[in-house]
């Protein structure tokens, strides 16, 4: 009796691929997998992030912004919160997270055994249909052997796509406030401007009086006339400006057509009473910085790339192929079936690339990321200390503003007026001391949005966001061993 060896050898590989990892929910559910970013988000700014995947979502979460915004003067926390919910950029973010963590999925999958089933000798008019069967599963050997490491390098990838999205929530978030603090700065000023452009009408009028008669001549006339028709173009260009920073903080929390009716205050708030020193500010950026986590995850993930790509130097490809061939014969009218087991192993020869261009490039790639790394930590240093400075120089900029110089002016113009009163002023003198209050009050407002901004910069400094730490996310890229392995 002959023994039937190819349905053992068939058997092997399917349990083989059948044996596959256990995925976890945070690579299989895309709640589960967002929730890390939620919660990183929410420690950094302590605002609530909203990942979009029906469109029931989308429609309860438009309905929850207009309730936020539409027609109502907004706070920079208002205004935050609804950037994070409805900003589109940050949903292409979280899918990125998606996909990415889709890929490790996929890692963890062994690969499919490959079938194969051939038929010869077909149409024999003495056998029938055919004259021997052949039939293989080929499976990847490698694939299982390196499986571990490709899950290791996919898993850091996830890693980094969740922090860079978490980065990117921190930048929206500080880009909006940022934009909050402008288009308020800029209504302030308008107004500043509008005013300033009064006094120029009372001026312009005057004098076109006093020229009528004769108590001015042209030349002063056709000052006070070029005076107004100057803040006339002030006006306007303050009014543009206010109506653009507008345009971006609308931009920002994703707003258009109808939803887009809201308002900002008229004047930023005023100036705390006191700062207190930000403690250990460099050692807190160091800690909480995620553009410096994803460097470090970016490096750890080339290591690991870097000894996949030494396990498979020289071996680059490698299959068994396991079945069987059944062949029938006729003879003296009995037909007879001869089955006999096939196993082969395919692989590549390495005769011309043996794998040490790989090797250097992998070798490179993760001297690279140290490199950028090192670099990553210097500039955060650098970055928490400047922002420190100017938190603490602007405030006391705007408190001189605020303290001394619209006091003085204040008192000028008083006098002024008294002396005006008294007939000791005239007119145009007292006109002039208005224009240099105004004048002083426009560089108070300016000095006191470059304090808010400050103030929003030691944040991004601490947590990311910032220009410095989103400029790092192109630089950070882990390599995905395309050419290491499989």
């Amino acid at each position: 009796m002959k023994r039937r060896i190819w349905p053992v050898m068939l058997a092997g590989p399917v349990v083989l691929a059948a044996c596959s990892t256990v995925v976890p929910d945070k690579y299989t559910n895309e709640a589960v997998g967002f929730q890390t970013i939620a919660n990183q988000t929410s420690n950094a700014i302590g605002k609530r992030t909203a990942f979009i995947r029906t469109q029931a979502q989308n429609e309860a979460l438009t309905h929850e912004v207009r309730d936020l915004v539409l027609g109502k003067t907004i706070s920079a926390e208002t205004a935050v919160q609804a950037a994070l919910l409805n900003n589109k950029g940050l949903q292409a973010a979280y899918f990125r997270a998606g996909l990415s963590a889709a890929e490790v999925w996929q890692q963890m999958t062994p690969e499919n055994p490959v079938v194969s089933i051939g038929l010869l000798g077909i149409g024999a008019p003495e056998l029938g249909l055919y004259r021997a069967l052949e039939s293989t599963i080929a499976l990847n050997l490698l694939d299982t052997k390196t499986r571990k490491q490709r899950m290791a390098v996919a898993e850091a990838q996830y890693q980094q796509a969740q922090l860079t999205a978490v980065q990117e929530t921190l930048a929206v978030a500080g880009e909006t406030r940022q934009a909050w603090i402008n288009a308020v700065a800029a209504f302030e000023r308008l107004s500043y401007w509008r005013r300033a452009s009064e006094a120029a009408g009372a001026g312009a009028e005057l004098a076109s009086q006093l020229g009528r008669t004769g108590a001015l001549n042209k030349a002063g006339q056709a000052r006070e006339f070029a005076f107004q028709a100057e803040l006339a173009g002030q006006v306007a260009r303050a009014r543009l400006e206010a109506s653009l920073a507008k345009e971006e903080l609308t931009r920002l929390m994703g707003l258009w057509g109808g939803d887009a009716q809201y308002y900002v205050p008229d004047a930023l708030p005023t100036l705390p009473r006191s700062l207190s020193r930000v403690a250990s500010i460099e050692a807190a950026a160091l800690k909480n910085r995620v553009d410096l986590k994803v460097a470090k995850i970016g490096l750890e993930a080339q290591a690991r790339a870097f000894g996949l790509t030494d396990q498979t130097r020289l071996v680059t490809d490698l299959e068994l192929i396991a079945g069987f061939e059944s062949e029938r014969e006729r003879e003296d009218g009995a037909t007879t079936t001869d089955t006999r087991p096939q196993l082969e192993l395919e692989f590549a020869i390495p005769i011309f690339d043996r794998g040490k261009a790989r090797l250097r490039k992998a070798e490179l790639s993760y001297m690279l990321a140290a490199n950028q790394l090192a670099e990553r930590a210097v500039n955060v240093r650098s970055e928490a200390r400047s922002a420190e400075l100017a938190y603490h120089a602007s405030y006391e900029i705007a408190r001189h503003y605020r303290d001394v110089v619209l006091p003085l002016r204040r008192t000028i113009e008083e006098e002024g007026l008294l002396s005006y009163n008294g007939m000791i002023t005239d007119t145009f003198e007292l006109l002039t001391d208005l224009r240099d209050k105004l004048s002083s009050a426009l560089e108070a407002a300016n000095a006191k949005r470059d304090f808010w901004l400050a103030q929003a910069n030691v944040n991004a400094a601490i947590y990311g966001g910032g220009a410095g730490s989103t400029a790092m996310s192109a630089g950070a890229e882990i390599a995905s061993g395309s050419g290491a392995a499989h």
